[in-house]
């Protein structure tokens, strides 16, 4: 059994981190979550139709 009062693992404040932000993605940088839709055949076609402005009915 040790004396010491002194924990094993002190507890540290998180430090600053300096590192150039735009060496690592963010989260739009990629596709996930915008609402992309699969494509290809009847998929693109619903989408157009979708999208199309009103005036080119």
């Amino acid at each position: 059994m040790s004396t010491d009062n002194a924990p094993e693992h002190p507890q540290t404040a998180p430090g600053l981190v300096f590192d150039d932000p735009f060496d690592r993605p963010s989260a739009d940088d990629s596709d996930d979550g915008w609402g992309e839709r699969p494509s290809g055949g009847a998929a693109d076609l619903a989408r157009f139709l979708d999208e199309k402005p009103p005036h080119h009915l």
